[in-house]
This record gives C-alpha cells, structure tokens and sequence, in this order.
C-alpha cells in the first residue's frame, strides 16, 4: 500500500467546497461551494514557500442564486451549473440561461442536485438528493440532445461519476451504500447497463471521484480524511492523507494533469475536530505519480431538447 499526503492550499476556507474540475481550454480551475451557493474559479501557480506542489489562486466568485451542487465546462466557453434543481447555462457576460428544469415529485420531500460530470460524448449526467437525506429520494439523471432522461431512481445520494479510459465502464457512489459501484457503459446511447459492485469503503463513505489514464478509481472517502486509489480489479492501492476529516471530491488538474485537486469541508465537523483540523473546508493538491484524464466539456454546441 502506499502512502501519501496532500497539501492544502491559500483558497481560505469554504462550508461544503466540491467538484472540482480542470478547464484544459482555459487553464483554469473550477469548484464550488455548495451550501454557500458559489462558483469559485482560480488557476494553479507556483508556491511560494519552496514546495514542489502547486498552490491555487483564487479567481472569480459567481453567486448564481441557489446552492450549486456541480459546475462543468461546456464546449462553447460558457459554464454549466446545477444549481438547486435546475441546469443553468452561465455566460462570461454574467446570463443565465435554463437548460433544463427537474421534474419535482408531489411527495412535499425537498431535494437539490448534487454531484455531475459529463460522460465521453459529452452528455450530462447529475443526481438528486433530500436536503434531509431521505431514503432513496434521488435519481440519477442525463442530459443531452435527447433531453433529460431517468438513469436510476432510489438513489439516497447521488456522488461520484466516472468512466474508464476507454468509456465502456462507469463508475457512480450512491454515498450511504458505503461503496462504488461499476455500470457497463454504451457511448453509442449513454446508456447504463449491468451494476455490480466494484469498492467497498470502510471508516467513512464515498463522495465524488476521478479516473486515471491507467483506468484506477480515486475516492474520496468523507469522514475518513483520504483519497484511495482503486485498481481496475477494484484492490485499493493508494492512500492519500488529507489534513480533514470531510474529504469531499478529487480531480486531476493542470497542464499535465498530474496533480490530484482535493476538495474538503467543515459542516458536520464536531466542536472538537474543528478546533484540531485548523485547514478543514480548504483545497490540498497531491501529485500521485499518475496523470488523469481530460475531463469532456458539454457538448453544447449541438441542439438540446429543453425541459
């Protein structure tokens, strides 16, 4: 097993800080803050205390109305936010635009969207979740040319997405099953097939996740304070040591796409874990010795069926 840890960065500290993501057009890097309800953008420049790792300055703050459960490039240049339970298309010169719109049940049970990321086509796939974490209140939704669509239903919370290098398998963490599961993946019609168990997580559970050039699955484990590292074969192999105990989300970011971008929180840290983790609710970065895989942008340049 090997062991790492990360860094945390100057960023000060956010409530629910999540998905970041690495803009390859841009050089930039995205995040956000979900309870806050902001949209944090920044680049990677040299540390100035002498390290070998990067630090994150921090950029823009976009503050679209709601809490923002994912941001994501888009082929166009624009930003694509889920934000409360919409899909919002955000442009450079501060309009908003409603991509899609979630059907809202009559049960009186409130949700938000959550985690998201695009597949290799670059369709949008983000899940629901209760605002008080109600049993199998959520789904996992798609959204492309096609509009949107159901990929699941009875999801508690929808997290982590990822595929394989090659895109034939994904790779989603429902948090409270306490494991990744791993879907057979059609790109030809971005269509989920045989879901079978692929990492179970001990000592925390699984929140958002990433997927390396060689194919393993980077986790990260809310509650335990790390990122593991999973094998194709799902054997953990890698652990990185995060100074929080609410590691929320992970993704490889910069040029060379060899620095893991570690996101973290404070809600929910006890009296005392607050008092000891003095850098909870910041970004850390690792270099694993791997490098990741390009994140697709949305593919908005094609028609979308709207909602």
């Amino acid at each position: 097993m090997r062991h790492l840890r990360a860094r945390p960065c100057s960023p000060p500290p956010g409530r629910l800080c999540e998905g970041p993501v690495w803009d390859p057009d841009l050089q930039e890097l995205l995040w956000v803050d979900i309870t806050a309800g902001l949209i944090h953008r920044g680049s990677l420049i040299p540390c100035t205390d002498g390290s070998t790792l990067p630090d994150v300055r921090p950029g823009t703050v976009l503050a679209p109305g709601g809490p923002v459960g994912a941001v994501l490039p888009s082929r166009s240049g624009a930003l694509i936010a889920a934000v409360s339970t919409s899909l919002l298309r955000l442009t450079g010169g501060g309009h908003a635009e409603e991509l899609a719109a979630l059907p809202i049940p009559l049960d009186g049970v409130q949700r938000r969207l959550n985690d998201a990321a695009c597949d290799p086509r670059g369709r949008l796939l983000t899940g629901t979740m209760a605002y008080d974490t109600t049993e199998g209140a959520g789904s996992l939704y798609q959204f492309g040319p096609d509009g949107l669509r159901v990929l699941l239903d009875s999801v508690t919370i929808s997290n982590g997405l990822g595929w394989s290098p090659d895109g034939s398998l994904m790779y989603y963490a429902d948090s409270p099953t306490g494991r990744v599961d791993v879907f057979d993946y059609d790109l030809a019609t971005g269509t989920p097939g045989s879901r079978r168990p692929f990492a179970s997580i001990d000592g925390g559970v699984p929140d958002g996740l990433t997927v390396d050039r060689d194919g393993n699955v980077w986790v990260a484990v809310w509650g335990a304070g790390q990122i593991r590292a999973f094998a194709p074969d799902g054997t953990c192999h890698t652990v990185v040591d995060v100074g929080a105990s609410h590691v929320s989300s992970v993704a490889f970011a910069g040029p060379g796409l060899d620095i893991l971008v570690i996101t973290t929180a404070t809600e929910e840290l006890t009296e005392q874990q607050s008092h000891e983790e003095r850098h909870a609710g910041r970004l850390f970065v690792c270099r694993p010795g791997i490098p990741g895989l390009v994140a697709t942008p949305f593919n908005d340049l094609v028609p979308q069926e709207t909602a």
